[in-house]
């Protein structure tokens, strides 16, 4: 990625992601590395403009935004070993929606990550009060640029 494309940024409900935390592009969504993980490989896709609700998507958006979500959870799944996925909207406040942007949730899953296994629900919706560790801006850059190469092998529309 160019110098000057690692220095954009998108815009994520009250958040902006770095391009350099962006691994995967298409004309409507992007996939990128979360700042605080509830597993490793935790990752999230979103649309490019900015929406807040799954109703207010375009069927364009909603089209790609899944489309993006299969190609890119086919990636996580290998990439990090696991035998499963949890793929997860949390749509409004009520539902545990922390950023005020609709976005998916892809979290590889093994046996045993959780105690129970629907405790990752309780996981992704005390997202903005527990007291996971915030990953370092590098640290997700260096998560990014691998994943990023996952989908160029392929020819993939990637950033």
């Amino acid at each position: 990625m160019a110098a000057e494309e690692n220095m954009a940024t998108y815009k994520f409900g009250q958040h902006l992601i770095r391009s350099s935390c962006v691994f995967f592009r298409t004309k409507l969504s992007y996939a990128f590395v979360n700042l605080k993980p509830v597993l490793t490989g935790h990752v999230l896709v979103a649309p490019l403009r900015y929406v807040e609700r799954f109703a207010g998507l375009t069927k364009d958006e909603v089209a790609d935004m899944f489309q993006t979500a299969q190609a890119v959870s086919g990636k996580i799944e290998s990439h990090y070993n696991a035998s499963s996925l949890t793929i997860s909207i949390q749509d409004g406040p009520d539902a545990g929606q922390s950023v005020d942007h609709v976005h998916i949730h892809i979290l590889p899953r093994r046996p045993n990550d959780f105690a129970k296994n629907d405790d990752i629900y309780v996981k992704l919706q005390n997202d903005a009060t527990d007291h996971r560790r915030v990953r370092s801006e590098e640290e997700m850059a260096q998560e990014a640029a691998i994943l990023r190469t996952l989908f160029e092998r392929e020819n993939i529309d990637v950033i």
